[in-house]
């Protein structure tokens, strides 16, 4: 088992899980709800009495819960009453987590109730702890932990999490609390993705970083979208076509971004990120020139502090120099 440490998440990235693993593209960047059924309602204002902190996850309230993340961290512990070891470690979270005051919310997910909470972390060993801010699934550790190893992560996770605007907690029961309001060009995006009008969300986005340049959010967002975009033009017959394609022709560049984009849609990052290195370690000029910044879209797609991407860059910097 692996000590406990953590990893922060993306400031930006903002991708969705489902049930079988992978980041769930159509709901990318999508404002929150209240509340799920089942979970605590969030609030920007100061915690109340009476709302649980715990939560047992389950299929039916999984993508809530991802949901509500976007407005209060959301730690979700994979256990099993059959390991004495996850069950103590079950009760030392909700302890913890109480001290916090409605700033955190606990999901327990049982993996012999609900096996594929498991398969949607893609969960190696049982306990293990992650947390989600924004949607963004954020690794913590794996076994037994202390309470001090546990406070000093949470503690983390905050820090990352007010960095991202997520600084909601458990209200006063108040369901239809809402969220903080979205810059106008945001929610323009929000609304044309919720549409399914990329072209219009992707609009939205250079807009905002013509205005902002700097706005990483909306830079991760263009990113997203256009993704998004290309994906949707795929059916399942011809990406099952791509990815054969890509087996025999590794030098044609259309072929292998777009398996790449197919790869960063099932959640094979790293798989992604290789494969656009290995073409750019083969080819010169021009194509070499196009890989490399779709490269740097999908590292804000992923986002730009997970560690996948750092090693991609270690990698990318190899074949460039």
């Amino acid at each position: 088992m692996s000590s406990p440490g953590s990893r922060p998440v993306s400031p930006a990235a903002a991708s969705q899980l489902n049930l079988r693993g992978a980041v769930d593209l159509s709901a990318l960047r999508r404002p929150a709800p209240a509340a799920p059924s089942g979970a605590p309602a969030a609030s920007g204002g100061s915690p109340g009495s009476g709302q649980p902190l715990r939560v047992d996850a389950t299929e039916a309230n999984f993508q809530d819960l991802v949901q509500l993340s976007a407005q209060i961290p959301v730690l979700f512990l994979l256990w099993s009453n059959r390991s004495l070891e996850a069950s103590t470690l079950l009760h030392s979270l909700e302890g913890v987590v109480e001290s916090y005051g409605g700033k955190v919310v606990l999901a327990a997910a049982d993996v012999d109730a609900f096996p594929q909470l498991a398969q949607a972390f893609q969960v190696q060993a049982i306990p293990t702890a992650i947390a989600v801010l924004k949607g963004q699934p954020v690794p913590l550790f794996e076994g037994p932990a202390s309470d001090q190893e546990i406070r000093s992560l949470i503690d983390e996770l905050l820090k990352v999490a007010e960095a991202n605007g997520v600084t909601g907690s458990i209200g006063t029961g108040d369901a239809g609390a809402e969220a903080r309001p979205l810059p106008p060009l945001q929610q323009a995006a929000f609304d044309a993705i919720e549409a399914g009008d990329y072209a219009a969300a992707a609009t939205a986005y250079r807009q905002a970083l013509a205005e902002k340049p700097a706005d990483a959010e909306a830079k991760a967002g263009l990113a997203q979208v256009e993704l998004m975009g290309r994906l949707e033009l795929l059916t399942a017959t011809e990406a099952e076509t791509m990815r054969q394609r890509a087996a025999e022709e590794p030098d044609d560049i259309d072929v292998q971004l777009t398996v790449a984009d197919l790869d960063i849609s099932g959640g094979h990052i790293e798989d992604a990120f290789n494969r656009i290195i290995a073409f750019i370690g083969r080819n010169f000029g021009p194509e070499r020139e196009t890989a490399r910044v779709r490269l740097l879209e999908l590292f804000d797609v992923v986002g730009i502090s997970d560690q996948r991407v750092a090693k991609a860059r270690q990698g990318l910097a190899r074949v460039l120099f």
